[in-house]
């Protein structure tokens, strides 16, 4: 835990790497299974990469909130390239614009919302189609 939060570690090859630097005599195979068990995920990182974190309970009740959010005040969405069209239920879009914000995609740069529409501004086509891709999955699950 003490690597996870001092150091970006994106990979479980990292991990293994910095563990027996550390002197720890570790296998990819413990290493994921230690990965399940701490429930570390993975988080953006404030460049364009990821990294493993630990979740704690109470980011994943808001995570669980601003979902229900998202889920309560989605309509539909349209790309225009890097950027997304997020229609909403009247008078939600500034929710769900908070929401989209507060859930840190790496591959959003900002939102912007007005009554019933938002509109997010994305790296690059290929992660607006990523993004596309998540909020479906997140909205879906029920």
């Amino acid at each position: 835990m003490e690597i996870i939060e001092k150091e970006s570690v994106a990979t479980q090859e990292e991990l293994v790497s910095r563990l027996r630097e550390a002197g720890f005599a570790v296998t990819q195979a413990t290493i994921s299974r230690d990965i399940r068990e701490l429930k570390l995920s993975k988080v953006p990182d404030g460049t364009d990469r990821q990294k493993y974190a630990l979740i704690r309970q109470e980011d994943e009740d808001l995570e669980d909130k601003y979902i229900r959010v998202l889920r309560d005040g989605f309509l539909s969405m349209d790309m225009a390239q890097n950027i997304l069209v997020v229609k909403t239920v009247s008078g939600m879009a500034m929710a769900v614009a908070a929401a989209i914000d507060a859930l840190r995609f790496s591959e959003v740069v900002g939102s912007i919302a007005g009554d019933d529409t938002i509109m997010v501004a994305v790296r690059t086509v290929e992660e607006t189609e990523t993004l596309v891709e998540k909020l479906h999955r997140m909205i879906e699950k029920k």
